[in-house]
């Protein structure tokens, strides 16, 4: 098996947006055909205007389906209380999709979609305990050597040292939830830096862990701390033994999105803990030299 998913975030279509990068994310979109486009949120910079919803609409129709898209804290209303707070959905729902948690799926991978954004944060993001329980409950339908994929706007952990940015209320409740469901892949956005890891660093009882691929800004001016000014998505390639997650970014010197790094996780699923050999960068030794204490610098001699 094989299957490909592009995975933008943060397009954040109005002021800030840069068309140029807009239209190369469109082509390369175009030339890859993935089995799954991915929006992981922000799809405009201000939800309070009707004509970036409509621009954020006739982009997103330039791209090749199916897609999985769900809501940013952008997208919804900052600036009209009265719609934050009581419609803070609805032009998302008019414009984008009606679901807001949606559920794509083919013979050998399934991506369930979390709404992750909130009326009473500007910022923050959360997973109520109804929706954790859904999440859960939908994944562990699937039967096991499927492979388990979560998308959702806000991060469950924060990159090294950029712990400015908090993660979704109810952070670790999801992640246990991850992988007691075998969840292998979530897949965040919202802070605008690139960042791949493994929930596994979060937490020392989990079993399995689930891989982290967070995509920075696909195509606004405003990134943060070390992707400032830089653009980039992600092309998760999922295959028998591994998932392969290559990041795209955009480089002024040859104008356009190249890859700038891979990283290559074993299958879980797939009974697979350790790096097929052809996957590895380094060789070990077939044979491991002894090592005795008094040949090191231990025995302080």
């Amino acid at each position: 098996m094989r299957r490909v998913i592009m995975q933008i975030s943060d397009i954040h279509l109005g002021p800030y947006f840069n068309h140029e990068r807009g239209e190369l994310i469109i082509r390369e979109a175009q030339e890859i055909q993935p089995d799954l486009l991915v929006i992981a949120g922000d799809l405009v910079m201000r939800a309070d205007f009707q004509a970036q919803w409509i621009m954020a609409r006739d982009y997103i129709e330039q791209l090749p389906q199916p897609r999985l898209i769900v809501m940013g804290n952008h997208d919804v209303p900052q600036y009209n209380q009265i719609a934050r707070y009581l419609w803070p959905t609805a032009r998302y729902r008019k414009y984008i999709s009606p679901i807001l948690n949606p559920v794509w799926s083919c013979e050998d991978t399934v991506v369930v979609g979390m709404n992750t954004a909130r009326s009473f944060t500007i910022q923050g993001g959360k997973l109520s305990l109804e929706q954790i329980a859904w999440m859960e409950q939908t994944l562990k339908s699937y039967p096991e050597q499927v492979c388990k994929v979560v998308v959702m706007h806000h991060h469950v952990l924060a990159p090294p040292g950029d712990r400015a940015k908090k993660a979704i209320v109810n952070a670790d409740l999801a992640i246990a939830a991850m992988d007691r469901a075998g969840a292998e892949l979530v897949l965040c956005g919202h802070i605008h830096t690139s960042f791949t890891g493994n929930t596994l660093e979060a937490s020392a009882d989990l079993k399995s862990g689930t891989i982290i691929a967070q995509s920075g800004t696909a195509t606004s001016t405003r990134g943060r701390r070390w992707m400032r000014g830089k653009n980039a998505f992600n092309i998760i390639e999922i295959e028998e033994q591994v998932i392969r997650i290559s990041q795209r970014m955009y480089l002024d010197e040859v104008r356009r999105f190249v890859p700038v790094s891979e990283h290559v996780f074993p299958r879980r699923s797939a009974g697979a803990y350790y790096l097929p050999r052809q996957e590895r960068v380094l060789e070990t030794s077939k044979e491991i030299p002894p090592v005795r204490l008094e040949d090191t610098a231990l025995t302080g001699s």
